[in-house]
């Protein structure tokens, strides 16, 4: 049964992250009456046109969505007549602009995977797994600033095995993210929750990686390679180079782990070949 007493939701978001959060939204009867999200884009070999994650999600449900090339003053006319009074944002992609953010009587909130002031910025995911020991999600409110507003919920999320991959890390925040909300809208609305203003002094920034950020040193540290493994299982890819003739050959590593202290890659994926064990591409080395 939906709560009658459930704000009126517009939710931002685009990839198959956010659908997480759509998907704890729905289970306890907060579905919003509108998604904004990317414009559909060319994907695949074919570039086929293809609508982001939370669009696909939003029309098996049947909500109505929005998907603008600009916030623009077309977009708010549209925005507006929905008369949405919570703004939600979870990965939608796109800077949420002032006119935007303050348009709603309960405010925008957004989920951040991380615990803030720490890994502001593009890569908490990948951040959190090269350089902290632990992480989790906040709830936070938008201002002008990137990932700068006031906190009002942060839960700590555990990892058994860490490091964990970055799309296992992903997944996992996103859910914790979306009951998190669940949990702490009820007392957003009444106004029992506190603002936290975030200590900006102790603020760290995740940039957005290259592929050479992505690069491993099989002969070196094997926490920090494995690390990087972890962190580096979509774009871009953990790899190393090997010599074959007069060419550099790029080898993706799908799967590696440590085993009596020493970095043990399982399998490779070499360039302009198929995914095989490591020890089938020694062979043919």
């Amino acid at each position: 049964m939906i709560n009658t007493a459930t704000p009126r939701i517009v939710f931002f978001g685009t990839p198959e992250v956010a659908v997480f959060v759509l998907e704890e939204l729905s289970l306890a009867g907060m579905t919003p009456v509108l998604i904004v999200t990317a414009p559909d884009a060319p994907k695949g070999r074919g570039l086929v046109l293809t609508p982001p994650p939370a669009k696909a999600w939003a029309e098996e449900h049947g909500i109505p969505v929005l998907q603008p090339e600009k916030l623009d003053d077309e977009f708010l006319r549209a925005l507006s007549a929905v008369r949405g009074e919570l703004f939600i944002v979870a990965a939608y992609g796109k800077i949420i602009p002032e006119r935007v953010f303050h348009m709603p009587r309960y405010e925008t909130l957004n989920v951040h995977p991380s615990l803030l002031p720490r890994l502001r910025g593009a890569s908490p995911i990948q951040s959190a797994i090269l350089e902290e020991a632990e992480t989790g999600v906040s709830i936070m409110l938008i201002d002008e600033a990137m990932d700068h507003g006031a906190v009002v919920a942060q839960k700590k999320v555990s990892i058994e095995n860490w490091p964990p991959r970055s799309v296992e890390l992903e997944r996992t925040l996103a859910t914790e993210g979306g009951k998190l909300l669940v949990e702490i809208i009820p007392q957003w609305i009444a106004g029992s929750l506190v603002r936290r203003e975030q200590d900006h002094d102790r603020a760290t920034f995740c940039k957005k990686f290259a592929p050479a950020d992505a690069l491993v040193d099989i002969a070196g540290d094997p926490e920090t390679a494995l690390k990087k493994i972890r962190a580096f299982d979509r774009s871009p890819r953990a790899h190393f180079f090997v010599e074959r003739g007069d060419k550099k050959m790029r080898v993706i590593i799908i799967d590696a782990d440590i085993e009596d202290g020493k970095f043990m890659i399982k399998r490779v994926l070499p360039e302009g070949k198929k995914e095989m064990a490591y020890a089938d591409f020694l062979r043919t080395a």
